[in-house]
This record gives structure tokens, sequence and C-alpha cells, in this order.
């Protein structure tokens, strides 16, 4: 996130973005419960934040892109306004890892 964007992105996630995800069926909610996001304690070294937002487990054929979520949630207009706010806090453009769970977890192999 830019610096100077911080509070406005937190404002999108937290205030506009979590709680409006009770407006998506049930399946769609899924997605929801199984996903963090990771707040940054530091800046990065160019003075930009980074949040992490984990899937855990990423589940397949669920809607995980904000702007087609946004759509699902508010009415076309507004949806587009929000993602604006979205992406204007950006930094840069994100980063998508596709990662499996090993067999060592919490302490024990599983």
């Amino acid at each position: 996130m830019k610096p100077d964007k911080r509070e406005q992105f937190e404002r999108f996630v937290y205030e506009i973005f979590w709680p409006a995800s009770s407006k998506l069926d049930e399946k769609a909610q899924r997605a929801f419960k199984h996903t963090r996001v990771l707040n940054p304690v530091a800046p990065e070294e160019d003075g930009t934040y980074t949040y992490v937002f984990l899937m855990d487990p990423l589940i397949s054929g669920e809607e995980y892109w904000i702007d087609g979520l946004l759509k699902k949630m508010y009415p076309t207009k507004q949806a587009e306004e929000y993602y604006k706010l979205f992406l204007d806090a950006l930094a840069r453009e994100g980063e998508t890892y596709r990662t499996l769970q090993s067999k060592y977890w919490g302490g024990a192999y599983r």
C-alpha cells in the first residue's frame, strides 16, 4: 500500500469489503471464512506497506478477486467506486502465490 493510503485501504477492507461478505450466498461466504488478512508491522524499505490475504485452504471454484466479489455485494456503480478506492491505495500490482500444505503442520507430522 502507498504509505499515505494505509488508512484508506484498511477502511476499505474492514468497513466496506469484509462486512459486505454477509450479502453473499453461503457458498461464497466460505471463501471469507477461510481467508485471513495479515497486517504489516512496519513499512518496507521503500516506505510501502505489504498486506497478505491468506486463503487457507484455497477453495477451488470460489471467487477471490476483489472486483468480482464487490459486484456480487453492491450495485454495479457502487462496486466500481469501491474498487477504484481499493486500486487507488495500491503502490503496485499484487502478487499471487499458490502453495500446498506440507505434511508438517502445527509441530506435527501429518
